[in-house]
């Protein structure tokens, strides 16, 4: 199924897509795939296969810890594609990287192996549209899908020419900050999406903070995707073994999407 797909389907049942982060490596390499199944069998519409990265500059504490951990653990490139693999088997499955693990791997190759792992896309947070043109033809000769990121500040010129050129779904950054799990999330996250339909017809996700079925539900009013990460990663790290873990991330994804589904 493609991300279409996904966002189709669930406007047909009048709900927002749960879309879900683990790390690749994440708390090993072998239980980070154990993780995203069982945030699948949880509810998980679409997965998003994180690249463990030494300076996530949009990533909150929770997210930072996970990706020193998979580090520690030695996942490497190649780890990330395989991880990719396995979720693509599951669900429709992204990766989400800064540009510097993107750029060393080699735009090309990168793309062309997304593509052969079955994946559907990549969200690049630090990467700027003036400065994506290699990356936009890597995807397009794959047929990846270029997933940027747009903010409050974001303004209308520039949003409609970075809308003009994501594709798969639109990630809209809740709030001016990094990610982890919060008590509300922002009223801005309303507002831009507002002005994002303005440009464009992709769906629109929205994610920073969201972490409670409360939270989801409040986002999906609005959103056509609600992005969920620090909320599983916490749930992993507060379980005192992996089992735990797997049971308390496939909970937290049933309890979300029951919260999307109101």
């Amino acid at each position: 199924m493609k991300l279409h797909d996904v966002f189709a389907q669930a406007k047909a049942e009048n709900r927002a897509a749960l879309i879900g982060y683990m790390p690749a490596g994440f708390p090993t390499k072998d239980g980070s795939q154990r993780l995203i199944a069982a945030m699948i069998e949880g509810g998980v519409d679409i997965v998003e296969v994180g690249f463990p990265y030494s300076d996530p500059v949009m990533d909150g504490p929770t997210i930072q810890a996970a990706a020193d951990k998979s580090l520690a653990n030695g996942t490497t490139a190649s780890d990330v594609m395989e991880t990719l693999k396995f979720a693509a088997s599951l669900a429709p499955a992204v990766i989400m990287s800064y540009w510097n693990p993107i750029e060393k791997y080699g735009v090309e190759k990168f793309a062309s192996d997304m593509a052969a792992a079955g994946g559907s896309g990549t969200i690049t947070p630090d990467l700027t549209i003036d400065e994506a043109g290699s990356w936009l033809s890597a995807c397009k000769t794959n047929s990846l899908n270029s997933i940027f990121v747009i903010a409050p500040s974001t303004g209308d010129v520039r949003m409609e020419k970075v809308l003009n050129n994501c594709g798969g779904f639109v990630y809209a950054a809740s709030l001016m900050g990094v990610t982890g799990a919060r008590t509300e999330v922002s009223d801005a996250a309303k507002i831009l999406v507002e002005r994002a339909r303005k440009f464009t017809q992709l769906p629109i996700s929205v994610g920073l903070g969201v972490s409670t079925p409360e939270q989801a539900a409040g986002v999906a009013k609005y959103a056509d995707g609600v992005i969920v990460g620090s909320a599983f990663i916490n749930a992993v790290q507060q379980a005192p073994n992996l089992e735990a873990g797997l049971v308390a991330v496939k909970e937290l994804a049933q309890r979300l999407k029951a919260g999307i589904a109101g």
